[in-house]
């Protein structure tokens, strides 16, 4: 696990000068023509170095360890990320019709239009390419900040295609008032993206449970290696940035002695961390006979709830 949180920490770092160099890129392809969708671009994009700085820190906090104020530990900071940079891109759309409100009331062609896209086209391979980094890195990391980062980044990589589409087409068709609708479109479309953002945030500061998928494989690594006890319920998980919590109730004979039972919770910890390594697991031991909330159910029917 912190061999993880060390690798995202470094991806996230070497993700602030990649956004400062196609920051660049896209100002000056907006220098060389005087478009206003690029210049749009350009906008989104220093939201890009800002999310990457505050990427860059949040995750270094995240990955913390816990201590007398927060014993459960930092992983929810990264939710936070997430949320900073969604309000950034909305400060972004706003940015953009500002610049373009004007620019449809007295509209022109751009200038040196081949060179301007043609650095445009190269700032947008870079953030492809590296938004798959991040995206893939956040979801094998389970980091909120690289998964929302990677994202953004995807969704400026539409803006650049359309941007590029919507010039060409403004060129070839000499209507210059293409070029700031443009613009607007491309901010409807960071203000779309931005709300997602701060969606998934809410969602996981909410406690959100783990995917289906992976719950399903909790339940199976449970039933598997719960042999001893009677049964367990109210199998319960949460998401808080990169870590799993796990939480249920085993049923084991009254008689049993603590240390029969103790081994059996150290066979179920160690079958869902293999599923899930580094997860937080909770496993409330009660003997039979014992008041349960919830519906009781037998180890070998699956761990349905």
């Amino acid at each position: 696990m912190t061999d993880n949180k060390n690798r995202a920490q470094r991806l996230a770092f070497w993700g602030i000068p990649l956004a400062i160099v196609v920051l660049g890129l896209k100002m000056l392809a907006w220098w060389v023509t005087g478009s206003v969708a690029l210049l749009s671009d350009g906008l989104e994009s220093i939201v890009n170095v800002v999310a990457a700085v505050v990427a860059f820190a949040v995750i270094g906090y995240a990955a913390k360890p816990a201590d007398a104020g927060h014993p459960f530990g930092h992983y929810k900071a990264e939710y936070f990320s997430a949320v900073v940079e969604g309000v950034l891109i909305v400060v972004a759309a706003l940015l953009i019709v500002s610049e373009a409100i004007p620019a449809v009331l007295s509209p022109k062609l751009p200038d040196t239009p081949a060179l301007g896209l043609a650095i445009n086209f190269v700032a947008g391979v870079i953030n492809a390419v590296w938004a798959y980094a991040l995206i893939r890195a956040g979801r094998a990391y389970r980091s909120p900040a690289l998964t929302a980062d990677g994202h953004h980044i995807l969704s400026d990589v539409v803006t650049s295609v359309g941007v590029l589409v919507g010039l060409v087409l403004a060129i070839v068709s000499g209507y210059a008032v293409l070029d700031p609708l443009l613009a607007v479109l491309v901010a409807c479309n960071i203000l779309y993206q931005g709300w997602k953002v701060i969606a998934r945030s809410i969602d996981g500061l909410m406690d959100k449970a783990v995917p289906a998928e992976e719950e399903e494989a909790i339940k199976q690594a449970i039933a598997a290696n719960a042999t001893g006890s009677l049964g367990v319920h109210d199998l319960k998980t949460r998401e808080a940035g990169s870590a799993i919590f796990v939480d249920f109730h085993m049923v084991v004979p009254a008689a049993m002695p603590v240390r029969e039972a103790h081994d059996i919770c150290d066979r179920l910890e160690d079958s869902i961390r293999e599923v899930n390594p580094g997860a937080k697991i909770t496993i409330h031991v009660e003997p039979e006979g014992e008041k349960a909330h919830g519906i009781r159910v037998k180890v070998v029917e699956g761990m349905k709830r």
